[in-house]
């Protein structure tokens, strides 16, 4: 993203009303704490911000951050659309549907995130990155806490997200729920300890590569499974490009396969479909692309369609469970 964008600019896109959208099933089986009062809380770098001891109104511009809230219950008058889409990430659709969109994770809208009247925002390098003027604008419509960078520990935004809430044990909690559910499920994927495991996004004629400091990429490390030698590494916080000339560094005994509609950094609004019937779609174009039919996952049939906006973007733990079921649900 552009550090030069200016909040003139920001103010300048179309407007996404929020009136008459109400938020309903959000809660994610846990309750907020309701107390008067505000308190003081560090954000990523330490700055200190005072918020609602209980917040009741609260914005979530990213995608992380809009994972956690849902997994802890707050109440959420408004979000960040997905990236490629024009609404939240698939994955939490049955948990947030209903949540007014005010903006996406490249272009808060002020004017529609000043009219939610927000206690509290929650955001992170993964949307409005390190852009000051845009944090300081939203600073002045409620208080702002900064929650993670992009390729950063899920654990950490959770944690910071949840202090922010004033929910930190609800947060511990989910974790200990979490590493549970790996152990679960490390165990019934015994037998593919010795496959290895890619993890590519689709755009137009081209991949880029999920490595391991992705959300999808610990999930896979969590769970002991193996990526090929190029992608056993970390990464910028994002996906990283693959020529087609270098095709092969996407190949790997399994890959998952995911698209986000054609989005990129600097069109994160792209046409077409996240989930895995656009994965399928962009398979079906990837075999025109000279070399794909010749990948070793492709042979053997072993090319799985993931669900784009949870596999192949960013979030919180919500999206951490999700992908340990789902490489249960294919593997097993």
């Amino acid at each position: 993203m552009n550090k030069k964008f200016s909040r003139r600019h920001f103010l300048g896109l179309a407007g996404l009303s929020a009136a008459g959208l109400a938020l309903s099933g959000c809660n994610g089986g846990k309750k907020a704490k309701v107390q008067g009062g505000s308190r003081t809380v560090k954000d990523l770098d330490g700055n200190e911000i005072e918020v609602p001891a209980s917040p009741q109104k609260v914005v979530a511009m990213s995608e992380p951050t809009l994972d956690n809230a849902l997994a802890l219950g707050v109440p959420l008058v408004g979000a960040t659309a997905g990236r490629g889409q024009s609404t939240i990430p698939n994955y939490l659709s049955d948990k947030g549907k209903d949540i007014p969109i005010l903006g996406n994770v490249a272009q808060p809208n002020f004017e529609a995130i000043g009219a939610a009247k927000p206690d509290l925002i929650l955001v992170d390098g993964t949307s409005v990155n390190n852009n000051q003027p845009v944090l300081d604008a939203l600073a002045k419509i409620a208080p702002t806490v900064y929650t993670g960078y992009p390729g950063g520990d899920w654990r950490e935004n959770l944690r910071l997200t949840a202090d922010a809430l004033n929910m930190v044990d609800e947060a511990e909690d989910l974790m200990k729920d979490y590493d549970k559910k790996v152990k679960d499920a490390t165990k019934k994927l015994e037998k593919y300890q010795d496959k290895t495991f890619s993890i590519i996004r689709w755009q137009g004629n081209n991949a880029a590569l999920i490595l391991k400091e992705l959300p999808a990429g610990r999930a896979l490390t969590d769970l002991g499974l193996k990526r090929p030698p190029v992608q056993d590494r970390e990464g910028k916080g994002h996906s990283e490009p693959v020529s087609q000339e270098n095709l092969s560094d996407i190949d790997a005994d399994y890959i998952f396969f995911g698209t986000l509609g054609g989005s990129s950094v600097g069109n994160t609004q792209a046409g077409g479909s996240v989930d895995t019937e656009g994965a399928k779609e962009a398979i079906a174009e990837a075999t025109k692309v000279p070399g794909f039919e010749d990948l070793y996952a492709y042979q053997e049939d072993h090319i799985i369609p993931v669900d784009g906006s949870l596999w192949t973007s960013t979030g919180g733990v919500l999206l951490m469970n999700t992908i340990v079921d789902q490489v249960v649900e294919f593997l097993v």
